[in-house]
């Protein structure tokens, strides 16, 4: 765990990890200013669809097109959390219209909202609350698999065994 909070290694598969340049990355966001270039730089298309998004371990938003693997957006370093997020322009700024932790390449825990809201505070985002879709991550100590927890159901999808409780995906964390 980072000073910060819980940070979260990319637990995907290894080639898409093995693709990332050095050089990649989503665009790193780190203030008011980068966030109105970033964002007026975005066709009407590309903002009727959330963008992929990661919080590093600098605490900064780094932004990508939705399409984008959350590894590539973090450049591969590990991430405080990660997830896709979307923008409506609200008078005269953006807001965050959704957020979730929805990434199956770094399966952070919900309690990673802390770290988003942060970053997004220092961009002078308006936020939710929370995320708008929490995903709870969990891996089957039986089988291996990483699952997605739905309606409190902590059950193995692919083998019928409880899940435990407690984020538990990175067995090195």
């Amino acid at each position: 765990m980072s000073a910060r909070g819980r940070s979260y290694r990319y637990v995907g598969p290894a080639e898409l990890k093995a693709a990332v340049r050095p050089d990649s990355g989503g665009c790193r966001i780190s203030s008011a200013a980068e966030f109105g270039d970033w964002i007026a730089g975005r066709s009407a298309a590309e903002l009727t669809e959330p963008f992929t998004f990661v919080v590093g371990a600098d605490g900064a938003l780094r932004l990508a097109p939705r399409r984008s693997e959350h590894v590539a957006c973090a450049g591969g370093a590990m991430v405080l959390s990660a997830g896709e997020i979307g923008f409506v322009r609200e008078a005269d700024w953006w807001s965050v219209s959704e957020v979730s932790n929805q990434s199956s390449g770094h399966c952070p825990d919900i309690g990673s909202w802390s770290e988003v809201a942060r970053a997004l505070d220092n961009v002078g985002l308006e936020r939710p609350s929370g995320f708008t879709h929490a995903v709870v991550f969990r891996r089957c100590p039986a089988f291996q698999e990483h699952n997605i927890v739905r309606e409190n159901y902590f059950v193995c999808v692919f083998c019928g065994s409880d899940l435990p409780e407690t984020w538990n995906v990175d067995p090195n964390a």
